[in-house]
């Protein structure tokens, strides 16, 4: 894996973070780009970013499990797309021993609603009772039978290292996904062993990020972990909105067995600093 140096840049804390980009009207755009264009970008960056930094660890270890029914609902929603369309997750952040409970949905007129609530990580690759009974109430105001949520199951892990970035402005900010793999219930699965994953949040107006992964002759594409990792387990399901990274980036796949431990941070951490 291409080593992305961070050294130059001064921290940000998690409060001074939210504090200065929480608030804003976001555009968010993901890049799903080789490593060594990661580290190019980070070299060529404004020497005002700050980089997210917590008891001197400057990228942190994520897991994502994400439900659906037998016959995957979400994942055919996503891919139709439908204007009524849900996702369903708990995130654990594994450095710091907590979870959430995730779900986001999308109603006939399009509003977007995402409801985060703490969660048992001891749970986090189940949902509870009383999860279920949140995600019925989730359905039947997007219009899906309430009575669904019972059908719900772990249907795909994916777990990466991330670090977030600041821009001097404090009005944007992006983050990178590295050590990318995905994971099945049954066991197996792949990785990206040298390719990143980019996304960019800020105003109406592109980023600095943005700007330089333009220059680079990057451009924004239709990706999501589940969805895309999903489809490119699976060749049978519909992959048209993701073709453009499946027969790209994600052609550096490689198969992986039941999943093993994350790369533990070093005194030179080897992904994102």
């Amino acid at each position: 894996m291409t080593a992305l140096a961070t050294d130059r840049f001064e921290a940000v804390t998690l409060d001074e973070l939210v504090a200065d980009a929480a608030l804003l009207t976001r555009v968010d755009r993901k890049y799903v780009v080789p490593a060594p264009s990661a580290a190019a970008l980070l070299a060529w960056l404004d020497a005002g970013t700050r980089v997210l930094e917590i008891d001197g660890a400057r990228d942190f270890a994520y897991e994502s499990v994400y439900f659906d029914t037998p016959d995957l609902l979400s994942f055919r929603m996503a891919a139709q797309p439908r204007r009524r369309r849900f996702k369903l997750r708990t995130r654990s952040y594994l450095d710091t021993g907590s979870a959430y409970l995730e779900i986001k949905t999308r109603g006939a007129r399009g509003t977007t609603v995402k409801e985060r609530t703490e969660y048992d990580p001891g749970a986090a690759g189940l949902l509870t009772d009383d999860a279920r009974d949140d995600v019925a109430d989730a359905f039947d105001a997007i219009g899906v039978d309430g009575a669904r949520a019972g059908e719900l199951g772990a249907t795909l892990t994916t777990r990466y290292r991330r670090m977030t970035l600041l821009a001097p402005d404090g009005v944007g900010r992006a983050t990178i996904d590295t050590h990318l793999r995905w994971d099945e219930p049954g066991g197996g699965g792949f990785g990206l062993a040298d390719v990143v994953i980019v996304e960019t949040k800020s105003a109406a107006a592109a980023s600095g990020v943005d700007r330089l992964l333009w220059r680079a002759g990057h451009r924004p594409a239709t990706v999501s972990k589940y969805a895309t990792g999903l489809a490119a387990l699976h060749a049978e399901l519909p992959r048209n909105r993701w073709n453009r990274v499946l027969r790209g980036p994600f052609t550096a796949r490689t198969p992986l067995p039941a999943r093993t431990a994350l790369p533990a941070r070093t005194e030179e951490p080897p992904c994102a600093a």
